[in-house]
């Protein structure tokens, strides 16, 4: 159950995976990953974890709802 908070970049690409998405694919500066015609930018590998802002600011732009997220 992830909650919006800090995740790793595996653990978000992990879930991803499992709504459905498929990648990560190259796209310029930063990788994709897509489900249909839906696309999410993922943010480039760093030492850190992607912070709650961050999560939910991708989350937002892909449209994928906070509740729908948290009920992995």
């Amino acid at each position: 159950m992830p909650r919006i908070g800090p995740i790793g970049r595996k653990d978000f690409l992990s879930c991803l995976r499992r709504m459905g998405f498929e990648g990560p694919y190259a796209g310029g500066k930063h990788q994709l990953m897509q489900k249909g015609l839906q696309t999410v930018r993922v943010p480039n590998p760093h030492r850190g974890d992607i912070s709650a802002g961050l999560l939910a600011r991708i989350l937002r732009d892909a449209g994928i709802d906070r509740v729908e997220w948290e009920k992995l």
